[in-house]
């Protein structure tokens, strides 16, 4: 059985806070809100037993997997080549080493820890298709007696889009946070995103530099010092220290230590000075955050029963009418996203054909040297001689200048993300100033940082065409070439060979750009398409909810609305419901 007690050293206890949040699960129950229902109930239980989340994020593929795996000295947590957490996933105390993974519904099922990867990887879990809501892992570490749960979040930066919304989901519920970054290469525009929507909800903020048995001395310190500077400019405020680790290293026993002692103190030092505090903050935090969701909820609801009928259904008939008009429109802002793609597109089309024009002159007068210095006669071997020139010197000539086209990509996708967003952000706030009250509550602020999760899935691995093995009448043929002298045929091939890579492979970086900008539109238009369906949504079940109440008559509807108003006089007054302070936050 799984041992879900309280920690060795975090003796459960009651408070203001948990019974406020258990309330609060039970009005969200009343009011059809399971989500703040199950969220609440959690909350209240980490509280009762002292647990804060510690929670470790970072860019795809830094170790974060591996380092919590150190700190707590024990392999649980799955590693591999593929991003391999598509769930966060709760390392916590227990008096034996045991797993169990909750589902969306709220099921919990008792798995084997090795059985991990059966549901935080992306290769048996893509994108979490098995609807994992949670993953918790137990094991006997004095270092989480104290109440520390430490958590591994997908990674940022991941090729899965799903992995990066649901380590951004998880950042209301951060206590405080291990932020792992590294060297090579240094701190991205997607992590500094991350740590800036970290940072306004905790103050404690444990920077780690890890696989720094990768990396030369000078390497590490510039690695340091811009990440500090990029880090507090962003946070505005100072980040603290740096430690420098190799988790690997550590799990095996071999190498220098670096800073590891210096981290693990640190550690120490949260749970006896801060643990009790985090508690608490977490527990004024979601106190807050489930009392104001709430309290709209019934808002939306009374005054669905306050109107008449007709005018409730005349209003969700201008909202339909509105939204399909909306609809209309944000087809018409297609055009003007098709011209920012085509734009790009043409800008890296003449930087391509300018590249072919300079480089392919030069690389058959290199493959022509080099041929010239072959010395087999047979045919065969000469081709797969020439061939194998051709490529080496096709890669030579093409991927230098694609790295420096991969910068420039990412400069213009990300100007074109923002205009995106502009747009987008343009569109809905003219929906929120129509004559549509509920259209007026629409959030019109789409974030230009986390609107767009879609990474480069460019990489350098190699060129895409390579030669393949002559047929068997090739081979012959090659061979007769080869005996009349007649080589010139094989050299005509391969210098066709090389421009086929060349115009092949130069144009890697485009489609890669091209994709990554209609991904990020398919994206935007998802979100506000969405958006739009929550509202009509949420007007269409009050008004539900409304019928059913006069159809029971008067007194049915006057009962309804002073219930909603005792819920909603009680949720203002509710225990535990006190304003939080932004550096609490």
């Amino acid at each position: 059985m799984i041992d879900q007690a309280g920690p060795g050293g975090a003796a459960p206890q009651e408070t203001g806070q948990g019974g406020a949040l258990r309330r609060l699960a039970e009005i969200a129950g009343e009011l059809g809100s399971d989500r703040i229902a199950e969220e609440a109930k959690s909350l209240a239980e980490r509280l009762a037993e002292g647990r804060f989340y510690v929670v470790c994020v970072g860019q795809f593929k830094r170790g974060k997997s591996t380092l919590l795996d150190a700190i707590v000295g024990d392999r649980v947590l799955p590693t591999g080549i593929l991003p391999v957490t598509s769930v966060p996933t709760v390392v916590r105390w227990g008096r034996t080493r045991s797993a169990r993974v909750r589902f969306r519904g709220g099921n919990w099922l008792e798995i084997p820890p090795d059985e991990l990867t059966q549901y935080v990887s992306e290769e048996f879990n893509p994108e979490n298709t098995k609807g994992v809501a949670g993953v918790e892992v137990f094991v006997p570490s004095p270092l989480l007696s104290g109440g520390m749960c430490l958590v591994d979040t997908p990674g940022v930066g991941s090729i899965f889009a799903g992995n990066t919304a649901a380590t951004q989901a998880f950042v209301p519920h951060v206590d405080a946070a291990i932020f792992v970054v590294g060297a090579d290469p240094p701190i991205s525009g997607e992590e500094l995103a991350l740590a800036g929507q970290v940072g306004k909800h905790v103050r404690n903020l444990i920077i780690v530099l890890n696989k720094a048995d990768r990396t030369s001395d000078s390497e590490r310190e510039m690695a340091k010092s811009f990440t500090k500077q990029a880090l507090e400019k962003r946070l505005g405020r100072p980040v603290g220290s740096i430690y420098e680790v190799s988790a690997e290293d550590q799990l095996q026993a071999r190498g220098p230590e670096r800073d590891w002692g210096r981290l693990i103190r640190a550690l120490e030092n949260l749970v006896r000075e801060s643990g009790r505090s985090l508690v608490s903050t977490a527990g004024e935090r979601g106190v807050r955050r489930f009392t104001e969701e709430l309290l709209s909820t019934v808002s939306e609801e009374r005054e669905a029963l306050a109107r008449p009928l007709e005018e409730s259904e005349r209003r969700i008939q201008r909202l339909g009418q509105t939204i399909s008009e909306a609809e209309r429109s944000l087809r018409e802002l297609g055009y003007r996203f098709t011209a920012e793609e085509q734009h790009l597109s043409d800008t890296f089309l003449t930087r391509r054909k300018a590249f072919i024009a300079e480089a392919v002159p030069q690389a058959n007068a290199e493959l022509d040297a080099s041929l010239a210095r072959l010395r087999s006669r047979f045919g065969p071997k000469f081709r797969r001689d020439a061939m194998r020139a051709a490529q080496m010197i096709s890669e030579r000539r093409v991927l230098p200048w694609l790295e420096q086209e991969q910068v420039r990509a990412e400069e213009e996708y990300l100007r074109v993300a923002l205009r995106f967003v502009e747009i987008g952000n343009g569109f809905l706030k003219k929906l929120s100033e129509t004559s549509v009250p509920e259209l007026a509550l629409m959030p019109h602020a789409l974030d230009s940082e986390t609107c767009f999760r879609v990474p480069s899935g460019f990489r350098f691995e190699g060129l895409i065409t390579i030669a393949q093995p002559a047929s068997p009448l090739r081979y012959m043929a090659d061979a007769f070439l080869g005996l009349v002298g007649a080589l010139f045929s094989i050299k005509r091939d391969a210098h066709e060979f090389l421009e086929h890579l060349m115009e092949t492979n130069s144009t890697r970086v485009q489609s890669d750009l091209i994709d990554r900008v209609q991904e990020s539109r398919r994206l935007l238009e998802v979100e506000i398409r969405q958006t739009l369906r929550e509202v009509i949504r949420i007007a269409e079940r009050a008004l539900d909810h409304a019928r059913r109440a006069s159809a029971e008559g008067a007194a049915a509807i006057q009962a309804a609305v002073a219930r909603f108003e005792v819920i909603e006089n009680e949720l203002r007054n509710l225990p535990g419901r006190i304003e939080i302070s932004a550096d609490q936050a």
